[in-house]
């Protein structure tokens, strides 16, 4: 898991290191360390996120055993698997 914060010390040092972050394949989603719930990177809702709030993944599989779970706008089949399990 990858802080945005972490990323730099003001907006353009991140979206820089962010874009060479995906250049590389190292990110493939995107997640709200408050909520606890990822999504994709283009994903309307994970855009309005605070910057403080905001987590990169590698995969799935890493935000799933960092405790969150799916997104309920991008990620619907998804959402809906996971809030099956819980019944």
């Amino acid at each position: 898991m990858i802080r945005h914060t972490s990323l730099g010390d003001n907006a353009f040092k991140r979206s820089r290191q962010l874009k060479q972050l995906l250049d590389k394949n190292e990110i493939a989603f995107a997640g709200n360390s408050k909520l606890k719930i990822y999504g994709t990177l283009d994903c309307s809702s994970g855009k309005r996120m605070k910057v403080q709030n905001r987590v990169f993944f590698h995969s799935i599989a890493e935000a799933v055993e960092l405790g969150y779970r799916p997104c309920g706008h991008c990620m619907r089949v998804a959402y809906k698997y996971w809030k099956a399990s819980l019944q």
